[in-house]
């Protein structure tokens, strides 16, 4: 009776930020990511090089030294972290280029980030890029879809 007054949430779908090989973030070669200090999540192994948005929402943070990460808030609250590589930070933004900044509204498919991997991978650095929600204790009922090939801007990674 009482959920006739309950505020209905709308169910968010997040689509592929890149293209390539999703894999559970319990997978990801770094104790940080991997441990979900940060929150729960995934990584892609990227076929593509420009990181889009999962879905629309607001730019909250902006790395913009490194340029190799951003963060995004989506409807209901929900927050992102995608950060591109692995150790990337210590490249101090060579063979980055970031579209976007603190306070911008991007819309889902929109180029967020764009990675030069060759440069990255001659660095001895690892390319996988990982989609933490850093509030995912929030949200018990999301569902992330991992262990497949995804294509940015069309396959759902996370639904909640």
């Amino acid at each position: 009776m009482f959920s006739l007054f309950k505020k209905k949430e709308k169910n968010l779908k997040l689509k592929a930020y890149l293209s390539g090989k999703a894999i559970s973030i319990n997978k990801v070669p770094d104790e940080v990511f991997a441990s979900k200090i940060m929150g729960d999540g995934l990584a892609i192994i990227p076929t593509t090089s420009i990181v889009k948005s999962p879905a629309d929402g607001e730019i909250i943070v902006v790395m913009e030294e490194s340029k190799h990460a951003v963060g995004i808030k989506f409807e209901n609250g929900i927050e992102a972290l995608i950060h591109v590589g692995i150790d990337t930070v210590s490249m101090n933004g060579e063979g980055f280029e970031v579209f976007v900044k603190t306070g911008d509204s991007v819309k889902e498919g929109q180029d967020l980030i764009m990675f030069d991997e060759e440069l990255i991978k001659n660095r001895g650095l690892s390319t996988y890029t990982m989609l933490v929600i850093t509030n995912s204790s929030e949200y018990p009922n999301m569902v992330i879809e991992t262990e497949k090939e995804v294509k940015e801007k069309e396959s759902v990674i996370i639904t909640f």
